[in-house]
This record gives structure tokens, C-alpha cells and sequence, in this order.
């Protein structure tokens, strides 16, 4: 169903990358979500009463939330497409990760809810009543919801949505809930233990595990996580695939939300070539970039030597003595400045955020090494993180 009004109402549809298109399966997905829950509640609330079942009860009450959380992701993509303007000129993307924790935050609150009623049941149970429609409705329910968490799941991957994997999450939790809450009636119809409460209380800490993780999709992107490898590998590609490129690093992913990504790196070309020709080669690569992966690059041109003998030299001599301390560690920018009395050795490594040398001890370590080697030599070095894997 949902495949069908996505190539029905969303033009260009395969086109996920594009800001328009997002926007336009989030409204569509928000619309379903929001006409789907509120079948849902009415239909629970129904069995509810009929039932007497405070977990049947709360489970229609969940999915009254869910018609919630679907409006907000509705209003979170309607409001993330919005154009840039001068107070967010990178857009307003992020506010699909919000809407996405909003999401979290009321799967929360309907977990504390539920477990609150289950306690208060356990202390005063009631006989449950059992009808086929009350079976029919709970067993129609869990199909809905395995339905709702498939199409949100499989959207959410195509966009990479933090939003819509927590609405899906969401589904799921409700799937679980409504099974509990099945396995309860049975139990009770065919054995007249009362386990209705009992139920309502697992069913809360799944929810509540399944809040807690959604809220953590959603939070890390905002906290600025790193980039996706396969993006990463997918520029590195792009980058080197011009001959004039011999290696990048520095590279930094700025994510302001899906489709709205600016990139920062640096490109090693040969010092002997033509400045003109090369810088004109980096524009090329920029709207390469830009065209390929929708994003903005700036890229700074960082020119090596590459056909001086004793700066190769060098530069293997101190690639073994980073090897001896570690193979995580990495060089670039390697140049030298040779004067009358000292040679000036200058380069950047990179370490891990994780590496337990501290970037102090790491720079007299190696100098230390290089100075071994000749007492005349002295190195400048600067320590950077590996921000992207480049």
C-alpha cells in the first residue's frame, strides 16, 4: 500500500537524497501513521471496555500517543524541507532529528504510564471478560503494526531517518505490547489467572528499552556523530579518481540533517605543477562532489613534493619510526626546509581519539627519534584526529 502512494504522490521518488523527496515520504508516512493509530485506538478502546483489561486499555491509549508521534513526524519533515534563510543558512534538516526525539520522549512517557497502571492493577485485579471480537481486534491490531513497522523500517533505511527508524521502533514496541497483552486475555479466559497487570508492566520496560534506544539514534547525530564509512569511501573515491590528486586528508563531515551536508577536506597535489591548472581541478572536484553526493565541499589544495630524493627519504625514515609506536598513527603535509646549520622536518600526524599516548609525549617521542637519526634535524609537528577515517 505504501509503495503504491509513494509512486503515485511522490514525484521522483527514487531520488531519496534529494531534500524535496524526503520530505515528501515523511508527509506521506506521517499521513498513514496518524489514519493507521487512530483506527487502532478506536478499535482497542473498544475491546478495552468490553474486555475490562487495563493493559488493552493502555495499549489504546499508546496507540492514541502513536497518532501523536506521527503528527510530529509529519510536522518535523514538513518543517526540516524548509529553505535556508539568514538565520539557518544550512537549512533547517535538524529538525528532523528533533521530531525524531520528541518521538523517544513520548514512547517514554507511555512506558511510565503503562507500568504506573499495571502496579496499580497487580493491587486491585479485576475479572477480564473475553469476547471473539475482543480476539479479533487485538489479532487485527498486531498485523497493523507489523505492517507500520515494516514500511517505516524500510523508508527509514532508504533515508537514513533517525525519525523514521524511531517511529518504527515505535510499531515494534506496540507489536510486543499488544502480544503481552493477547497472551494475558488467553491466559486468563482459559485458566482464570489473572496476569493482566503482570503483562502491563513487561510490556512497559520493552517500551521503555525501545524509548531509550530511539532516543539514542536520534540524540547522536545532533551531538555531531561521525560520517558514515560508506560515505566517507564514497568521497575518498570521488577525490582520488582525478589524476592530479596524489592523497586527502583533513577530511570533516558538517552534518546539518539529511541531504544538507558541507564537507571540508584537504587534497595533496604535486608542488612542481601548474597553480592555475590545479586549482581549476579542485572546482572541478567541488561540483563533482556537489552533484554526485549533494553536499558542499571546500576543499584547501595542500601542494607535496613529490620528486625530491632526500624529502622521500625522509619521509619513509619517519613512516618506520610512526610504525614503531604504532601502525594507527599516520602522516601527511611532509615537506622539509633545509638551512645552513639545520634542517627543519615538517609534517601532521594523525592519531586515533582513542590513542593513550598523549599528543604531547607523542611529539617529543618523535622528535626524540628524528634527532637520533641527526642531531641537526628538527621536527614540527602537528597532531590532528582522525575525524573521518581520511
Amino acid at each position: 500500500m505504501i509503495t503504491l502512494l509513494t509512486k503515485l504522490f511522490i514525484k521522483d521518488y527514487e531520488n531519496t537524497s534529494s531534500p524535496k523527496v524526503r520530505q515528501a515520504y515523511g508527509i506521506l508516512c506521517g499521513a498513514a501513521g496518524i489514519g493507521f493509530n487512530l483506527l487502532l485506538f478506536a478499535g482497542k478502546f473498544l475491546a478495552g471496555i468490553l474486555s475490562n483489561s487495563i493493559a488493552i486499555t493502555a495499549d489504546a491509549i499508546n496507540n492514541l500517543s502513536d497518532a501523536g508521534s506521527s503528527i510530529i513526524t509529519l510536522v518535523g519533515f514538513k518543517m526540516a524541507g524548509q529553505k535556508p534563510d539568514p538565520d539557518h543558512p544550512f537549512g533547517h534538516g535538524r529538525i528532523e532529528y528533533i521530531s525524531g526525539l520528541m518521538v523517544s520522549f513520548i514512547i517514554l512517557l507511555m512506558a511510565f504510564e503503562l507500568i504506573k497502571s499495571s502496579v496499580d492493577k497487580i493491587l486491585h485485579p479485576e475479572e477480564l471478560s473475553f469476547s471473539p471480537v475482543v480476539l479479533g481486534i487485538l489479532i487485527a491490531s498486531i498485523a497493523v503494526k507489523c505492517y507500520m513497522a515494516y514500511y517505516n523500517r524500510k523508508i527509514g533505511k532508504k533515508l537514513d531517518s533517525a525519525a523514521m527508524m524511531a517511529t518504527a521502533t515505535d510499531s515494534m514496541s506496540d507489536t510486543a505490547a499488544t502480544t503481552v497483552v493477547l497472551i494475558a486475555t488467553l491466559v486468563a479466559h482459559f485458566t482464570g489467572i489473572q496476569i493482566d497487570g503482570y503483562c502491563g508492566i513487561v510490556v512497559g520496560l520493552f517500551i521503555c528499552f525501545a524509548g531509550i534506544n530511539a532516543a539514542k539514534d536520534t540524540i547522536s547525530p545532533l551531538l555531531g556523530q561521525a560520517p558514515d564509512p560508506e560515505f566517507v569511501q564514497q568521497i575518498n573515491d570521488i577525490v582520488m579518481a582525478y589524476e592530479g590528486v596524489i592523497g586527502i586528508h583533513d577530511l570533516i563531515v558538517h552534518n546539518y540533517g539529511p541531504g544538507r551536508v558541507l564537507i571540508s577536506l584537504h587534497a595533496e597535489v604535486p608542488a612542481e605543477g601548474d597553480i592555475l591548472t590545479m586549482h581549476d581541478m579542485i572546482d572541478l572536484i567541488e561540483h563533482d562532489l556537489r552533484n554526485r553526493l549533494h553536499c558542499h565541499a571546500v576543499i584547501h589544495m595542500d601542494p607535496v613534493c613529490i620528486d625530491d630524493p632526500e624529502t622521500n627519504r625522509l619521509k619513509e625514515l619517519v613512516k618506520g619510526y610512526l610504525a614503531e609506536i604504532s601502525s594507527a598513527i599516520t602522516l601527511h603535509d611532509f615537506r622539509i626546509v633545509t638551512g645552513p646549520t639545520h634542517t627543519n622536518i615538517i609534517f601532521d600526524v594523525v592519531v586515533p581519539f582513542d590513542f593513550k599516548i598523549s599528543d604531547k609525549a607523542l611529539v617529543e617521542k618523535i622528535s626524540a627519534r628524528i634527532q637520533e637519526e641527526n642531531p641537526n634535524y628538527f621536527a614540527v609537528i602537528e597532531v590532528d584526529k582522525q575525524y573521518a577515517g581520511v
